[in-house]
């Protein structure tokens, strides 16, 4: 009777579910999906994110209101002054005299640059008050509308090249979103699968604990029948023991884990989630040729390095235009008068008109000239020889992640086979063990390769699926629906 009972037990612990995870069952289950889109919603990186693109688009702006004319007010209210100052006198000698007086000015102007040429033209109107409270008088002077030009000739033209290269480097942060909200998904991805396999593990575990312990207690009834040796005995108790630190520590993995993909993607209560292993892969395998054009269609390396080949092509031109011949040209066509009274300045005013040309030119700066420009020419030439090499680097690296995601795409069907081949394997040996036909190591290393193939089945699709996310991030394509990732649109206020 007491042998049938313990061989009734036994078949009961592996037949019957157990763990503590069906004791505790989760209270929240995710799905890889859901967990990378609350990732890219509401989690901390995500959120640096969406305030570094805004950053961009106010920096933009900001370059943008340049190019458009500008109003400005500038005046001074009052400049007053009392002090003794040194006047000279009809026959040559100086009195120092007391002065009290207050000036004041307002200006009112429209300013627009104009980007081809890098000149300016202005409209301004100015009126001045003038205050002598020592002679107690009061006069005023105004320029009611003036209209001027002011242009410089043959010199480093920034407005120019601003135009140029600003544009790019707004279409490059948004292309920048995308990949950052892409790397949010890896980095998800990574923490998600981390849990999962932490979670099987301490199922695993678990499984393992109960299944040494009843495997002990049968032990000890045909030890008490002397059907098993003492070694036997202490082997089984031992692995009891060792069950439980695997136990304790799978239940402090899984804690760990969950902890860090709920700190990540934002989720208040880590210890109530329950995750779902994504066995369905997308369709059909990637080719390169279409993944290298891709990325270099949707990436921001193409915008990137035509940005760098400017930016260097714009230092050259600054090196030439600031250490050559320089000349300006800045004319003035307006209105003034003067008077005693306010109304005065504006009932008959006169022309006034001004115009200047000024030059600069190096005569002798011992080759300064020649040396700032050659250097410039040649940091040129490096910055293009520099992104030749990133450009092959990068096709490189899109080969590669697409072979690799080929590879791993491959690899899951092996370690999906080798899992359900160890699992049928296990029940055999279970069965065969439960008439007495095997021995209990035999039992135990068909448990450890069945554990083994499982959690490399998982392995494989951690490797899978954040070579997949790491994919769209090289060429910001979703390969799985066929279309372009695109930044969502963003609000403009």
């Amino acid at each position: 009777m007491k042998h049938l009972f313990a061989h009734t037990l036994l078949f009961l612990c592996f037949v019957l579910p157990c763990g503590p995870s069906m004791a505790q069952p989760a209270t929240r289950q995710l799905s890889l999906k859901e967990v990378i889109a609350l990732a890219q919603e509401q989690s901390t990186e995500a959120l640096q994110v969406e305030t570094s693109r805004e950053t961009s688009y106010w920096q933009w702006r900001s370059v943008r209101s340049e190019y458009r004319p500008q109003l400005s007010l500038s005046g001074t209210l009052p400049d007053f002054s009392r002090t003794i100052n040194p006047v000279i006198q009809p026959d040559g000698t100086i009195e120092f005299r007391p002065v009290t007086i207050n000036s004041s000015d307002i200006g009112l102007t429209l300013s627009q640059v104009i980007s081809p040429t890098g000149g300016r033209v202005f409209v301004t109107s100015l009126m001045q008050r003038f205050d002598d409270f020592e002679r107690k008088m009061t006069r005023y002077n105004s320029n009611p509308a003036i209209i001027g030009f002011e242009q410089p000739l043959f010199a480093y033209n920034a407005l120019r090249w601003t135009r140029k290269i600003e544009p790019l480097r707004y279409e490059e942060s948004q292309k920048q979103y995308v990949e950052d909200l892409e790397q949010v998904a890896v980095t998800a991805t990574r923490l998600y699968f981390d849990l999962l396999l932490a979670q099987i593990n301490q199922r695993i575990a678990a499984q393992n604990r109960t299944s040494n312990d009843t495997l002990y207690q049968v032990a000890q009834e045909k030890y008490n029948l002397g059907r098993l040796s003492k070694n036997d005995l202490l082997q089984l108790r031992l692995a009891v023991l060792n069950a439980d630190l695997a136990l304790a520590q799978a239940s402090l993995d899984e804690q760990t884990a969950a902890l860090a993909l709920s700190n990540y993607v934002g989720l208040a209560q880590s210890n109530s989630i329950s995750l779902v292993a994504p066995t369905n892969l997308p369709e059909g395998v990637v080719l390169a040729e279409v993944a290298l054009a891709e990325a270099k269609k949707n990436r921001k390396e193409s915008i990137n390095f035509r940005r760098r080949l400017l930016e260097a092509e714009s230092l050259t031109a600054k090196a030439r235009g600031d250490n050559g011949f320089n000349a300006s040209i800045f004319a003035t066509f307006g209105l003034t008068d003067q008077g005693q009274y306010l109304s005065d300045i504006y009932s008959h005013p006169e022309n006034q008109q001004r115009a200047r040309l000024g030059f600069s030119m190096p005569l002798l700066d011992w080759g300064r000239q020649r040396s700032i420009t050659k250097v410039a020419t040649l940091n040129q030439q490096l910055v293009a020889y520099t992104i030749s090499q990133e450009e092959t680097n990068f096709e490189q690296a899109v080969i590669t992640q697409v072979n690799q995601y080929n590879t791993l795409r491959e690899r899951i069907k092996s370690t999906a086979e080798a899992d359900a081949i160890a699992t049928e394997r296990y029940e055999i040996a279970k069965n065969t063990f439960l008439i007495g036909r095997i021995s209990i190591t035999e039992l135990n290393i068909a448990l450890a390769e069945k554990d083994q193939a499982t959690r490399a089945y998982i392995a494989s699709l951690s490797a899978f699926w954040e070579a997949f996310y790491q994919l769209r991030q090289l060429t910001l394509y979703d390969f799985e629906r066929q279309e372009v990732l695109q930044a969502k649109e963003q609000e403009k206020l």
